[in-house]
C-alpha cells in the first residue's frame, strides 16, 4: 500500500469518527472540539489533494474564527442540556429515513460511472504549475 493511500484512510477515519462524536457527544464543548478535529482532518485531506490554500483557508477560517465563535456563545449560553434532549428519540425515524436517502445518494455520486467520471491515475503536474 502507497504511503499516500494510507495517511487518506488513516485521515478518512478520524474525520468519520470525529463526525460521529459531533453529533453523539453529550457535552456541547465536546462536541464543538470534535468538530475542530473533523476540520483539520478535512484540512489534512486537502493536503493530500495538493490544495494547500484550500486547507489553510478551513484551518483559519472554520478553526480559527467561526469554531472560536461557537464555542464563546456555548460557553455564555449555559444551555440546558436535559431539556434539549427530552424528544430526541422521537425523531429517530425521520432522522434515519434522511440519512439513508443521504447514503444513497452519496454512493450514486461517488460510484463514478453515475456522470461518466473516470478516475485519472497520478500525473506529473506540468512546468509552471501553481494551485
Amino acid at each position: 500500500m502507497e504511503f499516500k493511500t494510507f495517511v487518506f484512510y488513516v485521515l478518512s477515519a478520524i474525520m468519520l469518527i470525529a463526525a460521529l462524536r459531533t453529533i453523539t457527544a453529550r457535552n456541547p464543548v465536546h462536541a464543538a472540539l470534535f468538530l475542530v478535529l473533523s476540520f483539520f482532518s478535512a484540512a489534512g485531506l486537502w493536503m493530500l489533494l495538493q490544495a494547500e490554500f484550500l486547507a489553510i483557508v478551513l484551518i483559519m477560517v472554520y478553526v480559527g474564527a467561526v469554531m472560536v465563535l461557537f464555542l464563546f456563545v456555548i460557553m455564555m449560553l449555559d444551555l440546558d442540556v436535559a431539556r434539549l434532549r427530552h424528544r430526541f428519540w422521537s425523531y429517530l425515524p425521520l432522522g434515519s429515513m434522511i440519512g439513508l436517502l443521504m447514503v444513497l445518494e452519496m454512493s450514486l455520486v461517488l460510484g463514478g460511472k453515475y456522470f461518466g467520471a473516470e478516475v485519472l491515475p497520478d500525473q506529473p503536474a506540468p512546468a509552471g504549475y501553481s494551485n
